[in-house]
């Protein structure tokens, strides 16, 4: 057997060799360790594009646009399924919800929803979805799995706004053309009582616990406060804000914390976000964001709001804690809708 002599020199571009292997190991499982380690599902932003026909995609760690999906004609309404996985947009001119995996974007069905789904609102167990029918004056309950129409609820004219109560009992629609909150009980699909509020009511939002209902009524420009219990308006939340004109405060998207301490509230053509005390329905500040702010959603943590801004084509991230906008992220053409996904 022969032997290689290694020469000093030659000994010393090994061992220097080795050692750089040696410390580059750590390096390349340092940088594939952040890979490794992502959650399978990130929080992530949805927002639905009016004039786009698509859905932006935006990474909350990064507030980026990180997808654009084809979604149906004039999707609106849009909501995240209760485990993350899948996505409910109402695509309003194509009379339909469609369903789309998150994982990949792409429609895996279509649901019945009636004509013209405007806006809807899932039970607390994610089944059944309840949608407003805006060219027929009717809710839409429909079971999920089965693709099926539960009942339909006759309401007022031209329904839009759903909101439904923390334990599913109490589901509410808003009519813009009859101007009324509309209460339904959930177990007989049977309307228990009409809330005259101001022309337009486009939103409804009850608190964390279920004893009040705010209402916002676009032409009206005000947001009423109904007591759950009693069905009355116990409050008519207006708004002022220098150099801008009563007929430009159109209230629309409304959203309270967890704690009912505070109240965003979208001004539309204002555009600004109104900041309320939840407890003495006083304005504390007005948000500068886009142009014609619609909706507005929290993210599980609810140290971020996200709005749309349909005129500007883009989405204004508030930092809640600050009450401050500190970004904007451009999205689809007319933004209308958003949710977020689940933690």
């Amino acid at each position: 057997m022969s032997r290689h002599r290694i020469r000093p020199a030659q000994a010393a571009r090994v061992a220097a060799a080795h050692m750089a292997a040696l410390l580059a190991a750590p390096l390349a499982a340092l940088s594939a360790a952040p890979l490794a380690a992502a959650p399978a599902h990130a929080t992530t932003v949805y927002v639905s594009n009016e004039k786009g026909n698509s859905v932006s995609v935006i990474d909350v760690d990064t507030l980026k646009v990180t997808a654009t999906w084809p979604v149906g004609r004039r999707p609106r309404g849009i909501t995240v399924g209760k485990d993350g996985s899948l996505l409910y947009v109402c695509a309003s001119d194509d009379d339909r919800i469609d369903v789309l995996d998150t994982k990949t974007g792409k429609i895996v069905r279509s649901l019945r929803s009636g004509p013209d789904p405007e806006q809807f609102i899932a039970h607390p167990s994610g089944n059944p979805l309840y949608v407003a029918n805006e060219d027929d004056s009717q809710v839409t309950v429909l079971d999920i799995e089965k693709n099926k129409v539960v009942a339909e609820v006759p309401v007022g004219v031209e329904p839009e706004g759903m909101g439904l109560s923390p334990d599913g009992a109490i589901l509410v629609n808003t009519s813009e053309t009859t101007n009324m909150a509309h209460f339904i009980d959930t177990k007989t699909f049977q309307v228990i009582d009409n809330v005259l509020v101001d022309a337009r009511p486009r939103f409804a939002e009850f608190s964390q616990d279920g004893k009040w209902l705010w209402v916002s009524a676009e032409v009206g420009g005000t947001v009423s406060v109904i007591d759950v219990e009693t069905r009355k308006v116990v409050k008519k939340i207006t708004f002022k804000i220098p150099g801008v004109t009563d007929e430009q405060i159109q209230p629309v998207g409304v959203r309270l914390t967890r704690d009912g301490t505070k109240a965003f509230i979208a001004l539309g053509p204002a555009n600004r976000v109104a900041v309320v005390d939840a407890k003495t329905y006083e304005v504390q500040k007005y948000l500068p964001v886009g142009q014609r702010v619609w909706q507005l959603a929290f993210t599980p943590d609810q140290k971020l709001v996200f709005t749309t801004n349909g005129t500007s084509n883009d989405v204004s991230v508030i930092d809640v804690e600050a009450l401050k906008v500190t970004k904007s992220i451009p999205v689809g053409l007319l933004p209308w809708g958003v949710a977020v996904s689940p933690q």
